[in-house]
């Protein structure tokens, strides 16, 4: 028998860091003598699997020359031996085969200077045997067996039908609307809830809009890891379920503390949309038009502090305040039809859950995915709360960044409470016809998305900030558009002071001037967005969770002070201090977009994410290599004269997505290179 190179050590560099430490540890202890004999003298008594194909003479012969069927591995094999969609070819089982016979025998031809154990021999010789091990050893993980994507496999989210992705993205973006929706539509109730329960401070009874924006700080944190350990679509469903429940006790209050309490374990869970409904637009997404989709849904969550005063205002004014939570416990239910018509899509889950239902229904522990190996939730979820925390508090780039975004955001908030100061107190207008006043700032909203061609082309072409190394804008590039919206909010913000009042200017005017506002404010968090997750790559996912943590607690907490500030100071003087702390804040992203690439230069976390993104790509390169030295001898001729058929695969970075739906690179998908080998020996693809 010809020897042939053995797979031990592909298969070491090929395991994940945690598992190639655990095969060392393995490695380093004593192994106790073996009861079980090598391939080559295994008695016919021990049973051998049954889904091991047999030996190539008896195969067809079109059976061992076809490569042109791509066999999902999401239809397991039948218990037939000539069923061709095995998801190995007889070659493969030869090969296999072959190197234990050869490993048992001593004829080791190692394929680079490493020298395997004696150990690391036996183990492999003994990997054929159907015993129930950890599907984490490193005899249990060859790479034949990894469960991957194939590019056209109908179970990659990103291969859905373009009308079934066009629905996520509709089901996502609306049910995240009706939980932002939720958070602005309680201003407008507060006169209701201040006369049901006579309450006379109006800053206790704003409390409902600052505990409801603490829940949604605090369930961004929680819910994102949730998702990456149990999936996607689990969570969504758990989570809105709570939600929409937790609409009932405000619709049917005995106090208002009742509502207040309950509003934050409402906003608690439905933050899963906010946190992670960017992050399945990423994984259904092309990257092509990764832009466009995020654009797309970001209309209705960004008009939700909009729309939520005008559906409430209306609903408070002919039916009461308890109306405005039964349409919200109505849409709500409606959004959980929605996202139980959505499949899962973090490829992650789907990856891990085929490998155990292809381990269960075959009964071969081999099969597994990249990402069995899961870090634990505890461990997931005390990352993620403490890191956003630990980089909030250490790098200069957040200190400036986070200020900036959360007094935005905490004057945006600011706003539903003036609105009705201005057009109900001065103006005389109804609750809903207040409500219609933020049209304005929704028309701002929508002609910012509408723009982002426009937005992007200054981003591609009119900046001279490029990565030397990618050739593509740099995150300071970002800034450019950032200087702009900080531009537009403050002058919107000023604008509206100076014309609000008196009343004898027409009221269309302070409407108009919340367009550039509007307008602003969604420059300013989409792109500011961008920035971040360009400048912290792997990190971005804690970057911007410590980011959208801090400004939903400021805008909590700043509107408390909103009706003291506009009643003592007159809306025009209160207006026009919040515009001029607007104008001071303008030079943060100029500095960004001037210096930026030297501040993060200086930034330690930036450092290190850099050194590891070195080390990964080092780390996939001798992968890669790897694979094709150890194709390469299985294309070799096989006993019998029967050819081997090699897969022929690269990775393919398509991007694993964090609950903030930042893409952090890594490997989810298998792509064949048709170009590396003939026709006639590349087998069946991997999923």
């Amino acid at each position: 028998m010809a020897n042939t190179t053995t797979t031990g050590d592909i298969m070491a560099e090929m395991l994940d860091p945690e598992t190639q430490n655990l095969s060392q540890q393995q490695q380093s202890q004593p192994q106790p003598p073996s009861s079980i004999p090598p391939s080559s003298s295994i008695p016919a008594s021990i049973p051998q699997p049954p889904q091991n194909p047999p030996p190539p003479s008896t195969y067809p012969p079109a059976l061992s020359s076809s490569s042109s069927d791509a066999i999902s591995l999401s239809k397991p094999p039948p218990p037939h031996d000539h069923d061709p969609s095995r998801r190995h070819s007889s070659s493969t089982h030869d090969a296999s085969s072959s190197s234990s016979t050869s490993l048992s025998s001593g004829h080791v031809s190692p394929v680079n200077d490493d020298i395997l154990s004696i150990e690391n021999a036996t183990r492999l010789s003994l990997s054929h045997i159907p015993t129930r091990t950890s599907i984490f050893s490193s005899a249990s993980r060859p790479p034949s067996f990894e469960v991957c994507f194939t590019p056209d496999d109908p179970t990659n989210p990103k291969n859905w039908p373009l009308w079934y992705r066009c629905w996520t993205i509709f089901a996502c973006s609306y049910s995240t609307w009706v939980v932002v929706l939720y958070s602005s539509s309680y201003t407008a109730i507060v006169p209701g809830l201040m006369k049901e329960y006579n309450v006379t401070n109006q800053p206790v009874a704003t409390l409902g809009l600052t505990t409801y924006l603490f829940g949604l700080a605090f369930g961004c944190l929680a819910l994102a890891p949730l998702s990456e350990v149990y999936g996607r679509r689990p969570v969504y469903l758990a989570s809105l379920g709570v939600f929409a429940v937790l609409i009932l006790p405000t619709a049917m209050p005995d106090s208002l503390a009742e509502i207040i309490v309950v509003r934050f374990f409402g906003a608690l869970f439905g933050a899963v949309m906010v946190s992670n409904s960017p992050a399945t637009v990423v994984d259904i997404a092309h990257p092509d038009y990764l832009a466009l989709c995020m654009a797309v849904t970001s209309i209705a969550p960004l008009n939700g502090p909009v729309t939520g005063p005008l559906i409430g205002g209306f609903a408070y004014q002919y039916l009461g305040f308890r109306w405005a939570n039964w349409i919200v416990l109505i849409l709500s239910g409606a959004a959980v039809i929605f996202m139980a018509t959505i499949k899962e899509t973090y490829a992650p889950a789907i990856l891990r859950a085929k490998a155990a239902k292809l381990r269960k229904e075959t009964g071969d522990d081999r099969y597994w995915s990249r990402f069995d190996q899961k870090v634990s939730t505890i461990q997931l979820l005390k990352t993620n709360l403490s890191r956003p925390f630990v980089l909030a508090a250490t790098e200069p780039i957040l200190w400036f960044f986070n200020t900036w975004i959360s007094l935005v955001y905490a004057i945006l908030y600011l706003c539903f409470v003036a609105y009705p100061i201005v057009f109900k107190e001065h103006r005389g207008w109804s609750t809903g016809q207040v409500g219609l006043a933020f049209l304005g700032m929704g028309c701002g909203t929508v002609a910012s998305i509408v723009l982002e061609p426009f937005w992007r082309s200054i981003i591609n072409n009119r900046t001279k900030k490029y990565d030397p190394e990618t050739g593509r804008p740099a995150p300071e590039a970002q800034a450019y558009v950032m200087t702009i919206g900080a531009c537009l909010t403050a002058f919107g913000q000023l604008a509206f002071s100076w014309t609000c009042l008196p009343v004898r200017i027409h009221w269309i005017v302070p409407i108009i001037f919340g367009v550039p506002f509007g307008m602003g404010n969604t420059i300013s968090f989409i792109y500011g967005s961008n920035y971040l997750a360009g400048a912290y790559g792997l990190y971005a996912a804690s970057a911007l969770a410590a980011n959208s943590f801090l400004r939903s607690v400021t805008g909590g907490v700043l509107p408390l002070a909103g009706p003291s500030m506009y009643r003592n100071l007159t809306p025009q003087i209160a207006g026009t201090i919040l515009g001029v702390l607007e104008v001071l804040l303008i030079p943060i992203p100029i500095i960004f977009y001037k210096y930026g690439d030297r501040i993060r230069g200086k930034s330690k976390v930036i450092r290190l994410m850099r050194e590891e993104q070195a080390r990964e790509e080092k780390r996939r390169t001798r992968h890669q290599g790897s694979r094709r030295r150890g194709e390469k001898d299985e294309e070799d001729v096989g006993e019998g004269g029967v050819e081997r058929e090699g897969v022929m695969t690269e990775r393919t970075g398509e991007g694993e997505v964090s609950g903030e739906g930042v893409v952090v690179e890594s490997s989810l998908g298998m792509s064949t290179s048709g170009s590396e080998a003939p026709a006639g020996k590349r087998g069946h693809q991997a999923v």
